[in-house]
């Protein structure tokens, strides 16, 4: 039995018997706890020696204002977990955790290029980290050239990047070289999708079908994310597959 324990803010509902039975399985303790003063309660649960919070989504907004949180987090302003370890940390796990869904579908990204294709910052900076993989060129297409600038900033050294308004033409010509298309917010412009492009639709609405494209699996994104959370909030690392009756219980 490990000694970690982790608090849970799961915002209007309580956390379940079959959660904390099979976060206990994972040798973790697990409380729900109030949520209408978050800044107190995250100094009550590292005074009583919590490791970390898992963090609803109705409270990542909130929660983000009390906590230091990491590049991730401060990107979209939002914070999923918490570590209670020399001081309030947080991060905001979904952007690294699509990383590895990519990573891990044996996608060939090295030398290849992508248009990230949102509407604001925040959404853009959910696929920003996929910058890291090894494409060469970034097409970064938001609702304004001012949004598009400012979500190109994260996109690391070496990495050519082209920050686009939606409105720009320059969009079409991009997303005909480029390799893969990432939709983080909006709609999928019509017939900007090819054949051989790849699909990453972080929105859940767009249709790729007709298009002859291949859209990524983003079924194991929730465990991935999970598994990242819980090793920012416990120090412990999980794989992904022994979390499958945590995040069922959790959902």
């Amino acid at each position: 039995m490990l000694h970690a324990r982790v608090r849970y803010a799961p915002g209007p509902r309580r956390l379940r018997p079959q959660a904390a039975r099979a976060l206990r399985d994972l040798g973790l303790v697990a409380v729900s706890v109030p949520t209408d003063d978050p800044a107190s309660v995250l100094e009550a649960c590292r005074a009583l020696r919590f490791t970390g919070a898992l963090v609803h989504a109705s409270q990542q907004a909130s929660t983000f204002e009390k906590v230091t949180p990491d590049s991730a987090a401060r990107r979209v302003g939002r914070v999923d977990a918490v570590a209670f370890t020399a001081g309030l940390h947080g991060t905001f796990a979904e952007a690294d955790a699509l990383t590895d869904v990519l990573h891990d579908s044996g996608y060939a990204s090295r030398g290849a290029s992508a248009v990230l294709l949102g509407q604001h910052a925040p959404d853009l900076a959910l696929a920003l980290p996929l910058a890291r993989l090894g494409f060469t060129e970034l097409g970064v297409v938001a609702a304004s050239a001012p949004d598009a600038e400012r979500a190109a900033r994260d996109v690391p050294a070496g990495v050519r990047v082209y920050p686009l308004s939606r409105r720009d033409p320059s969009v079409t010509d991009l997303a005909g070289r480029a390799d893969l298309i990432v939709l983080t917010g909006g709609d999928l412009p019509h017939g900007l999708v090819q054949p051989y492009h790849t699909v990453i639709d972080l929105t859940g609405h767009a249709n790729v079908s007709g298009t002859g494209a291949s859209s990524l699996d983003l079924r194991p994104l929730p465990l991935r994310r999970l598994a990242r959370q819980l090793a920012h909030a416990t120090g412990q690392r999980f794989h992904p597959q022994e979390l499958e009756g945590a995040l069922h219980a959790l959902d």
